[in-house]
């Protein structure tokens, strides 16, 4: 496989740091190709602005369409374009970042804005009576897959059904499904550690063990059941999933996963 890793830490020496580091190492031993975009040491432009559209910036700028005649007509800039590329070459992409007041960093945040523009990850399709965009499971990423491999500073008790930060699979739901299923990528379910604080040299041994067992398994793992938008699941144009599909009981983020 081709795979990407997105890595958002500060520290070359971050437990993030030696996930991505051992990912790579573990990914290459078993014959994948990899490539990373390391945004920090990047020094990753995290906010959108008219320089992301050249030529095509319009004022007052409509970060929009801006984006997608810019894309559209090869003027994106360089740096923007570069992992527009990189996504397009991966099979698999592997984000790799500590969970952050509920939320990924804002340098990834940062990267998702001026990366996923229009015309690129999202506004492509048709719109019909039957069709609203290719999106939610098809689009221009649709094919690959990904992944997040995310640390938390909580137990894991504490992301529980009940537990007072909410189940993680809620948390991270904008990003799997509002940011990478959106534009057709499958999405696996997370690898999370937690308790990221009380990680030492001893005990990290075994979150590598567990890392290097996922990795492995990436081809095999079966993605999260997410509904595709425009194969019968949901009224269009009004988006509503349609009653009696769930789950008895079923409401909330969990509407949208089949089974």
């Amino acid at each position: 496989m081709k795979i990407l890793i997105v890595h958002a830490h500060p520290e070359p020496k971050s437990l993030n740091g030696s996930l991505k580091d051992l990912a790579v190492v573990t990914l290459e031993g078993a014959g994948h190709e990899v490539r990373v975009s390391d945004l920090y040491a990047m020094n990753w432009k995290a906010v959108v602005d008219a320089a992301d559209y050249g030529p095509d910036a319009s004022s007052p700028l409509k970060v929009v369409l801006d984006s997608g005649r810019a894309f559209e007509r090869g003027t994106l800039g360089a740096d923007v374009v570069a992992e527009q590329e990189k996504l397009l070459w991966a099979d698999t992409v592997i984000f790799q970042f500590p969970l952050w007041w509920y939320t990924m960093p804002a340098i990834l945040k940062g990267w998702v804005d001026r990366v996923f523009t229009y015309r690129f990850a999202y506004g492509v399709g048709e719109h019909s009576d039957t069709k609203y965009g290719e999106r939610f499971g098809e689009g221009t990423l649709a094919g690959r897959r990904a992944l997040l491999s995310v640390t938390v500073g909580g137990p894991e008790a504490h992301y529980a059904p009940r537990g007072i930060n909410g189940p993680i699979a809620d948390l991270l739901f904008p990003f799997h499904h509002g940011i990478l299923y959106y534009p057709g990528l499958d999405v696996l379910p997370p690898f999370v550690v937690y308790g990221t604080d009380r990680v030492t040299a001893d005990t990290y041994p075994e979150v590598a063990k567990a890392w290097e067992e996922r990795l492995l398994t990436l081809e095999s793992t079966e993605p999260i059941a997410f509904r595709r938008q425009n194969f019968g699941d949901y009224e269009i144009p009004s988006l509503h999933l349609k009653e009696g599909l769930e789950a008895e009981g079923r409401t909330g983020f969990g509407l949208h996963v089949r089974g």
